[in-house]
């Protein structure tokens, strides 16, 4: 699953491509994938130009001139893959679809721009899904209202943090961190990140954590997510950035994936891999101690 930098990532490269773009076409091939009337499709997605491209945690929002919106999950396996007879860009999981030829045997969805470019929703596993809907009802999903604040945004402080943490003052920081009702799109790679950089050992549990441990691992929290946004995200298997470009965030990685190897901070102390909220979890021994 994409956390928020991958998801990111794909949307500020969708963003310099699509806006001011009109629909002409719509096809798909799977119903999973598109779950829509044909009846909105026709009145609300064709002819409909392209306003802006969002993200709200790991969910990508395409606003329509329409006042209607496409919401985008591209789940384990999606891809977005914008093509024209300039331009060849492609974001996700970053198998040969990304620059082979498409249509291919997993695209769900095809839209055909005015201008004859396209945008291709690939997707291996069909897990991921493309919905329209009107804009004003994208809050009211599901997902929207159970999924907890933006960590990016200015008010995300430390202390609406702490406050959102503390909800769950029985549970391990690392299962807290995890939750996407308590912060959104903070997955398995920033959570091992942030911890080790504010010091803090994965299983400690959150009424054990006072004030000053909220502020270090709030700006080593936000410090992380802006590097690897910087980065084009993590180089895990499933994820590269608009250009089909793999990021590079893992290379900088203190922890993640670094089992066996040297602390950052304590050169003779190795990373270990222990077990914390039924993840793999990666500390050092000797900053993170229980």
């Amino acid at each position: 699953m994409p956390e928020l930098p991958e998801v990111e990532t794909v949307r500020r490269g969708l963003r310099e491509l699509l806006p001011g773009r009109t629909i002409a076409k719509a096809e798909y091939s799977h119903s999973k994938s598109f779950p829509n009337a044909s009846v909105d499709v026709d009145q609300s997605l064709i002819g409909a130009t392209i306003m802006d491209v969002r993200r709200r945690a790991k969910v990508l929002i395409i606003e329509l001139s329409t006042n209607y919106s496409l919401v985008i999950h591209l789940k384990m396996t999606g891809q977005l893959v914008f093509r024209s007879h300039k331009v060849r860009f492609g974001a996700g999981h970053p198998n040969d679809s990304l620059i082979g030829d498409l249509p291919d045997r997993s695209t769900r969805v095809t839209l055909t721009f005015t201008d004859h470019s396209k945008l291709f929703f690939n997707d291996q596993r069909k897990f991921g899904w493309m919905r329209l809907m009107p804009s004003t009802e994208v809050p009211n999903i599901d997902f929207m209202q159970r999924v907890g604040p933006e960590p990016l945004e200015a008010d995300f402080t430390w202390k609406a943090m702490r406050d959102r943490l503390l909800v769950h003052r029985k549970t391990s920081i690392k299962a807290a961190l995890l939750d996407q009702t308590v912060i959104a799109g903070v997955g398995n790679i920033y959570a091992d990140e942030s911890l080790w950089g504010a010091k803090i050992h994965p299983a400690t549990q959150v009424q054990s954590l006072g004030d000053r441990d909220f502020m270090v691992l709030h700006k080593a929290l936000v410090d992380v997510l802006t590097l690897s946004i910087e980065k084009g995200g993590s180089t895990d298997r499933n994820y590269v950035d608009a250009e089909g470009k793999r990021g590079n965030y893992l290379r900088f990685a203190n922890v993640f994936r670094r089992d066996g190897q040297a602390c950052p901070r304590h050169p003779n102390i190795m990373i270990v891999k222990i077990k914390v909220a039924g993840r793999g979890t990666h500390i050092c021994p000797q900053c993170q101690q229980l």
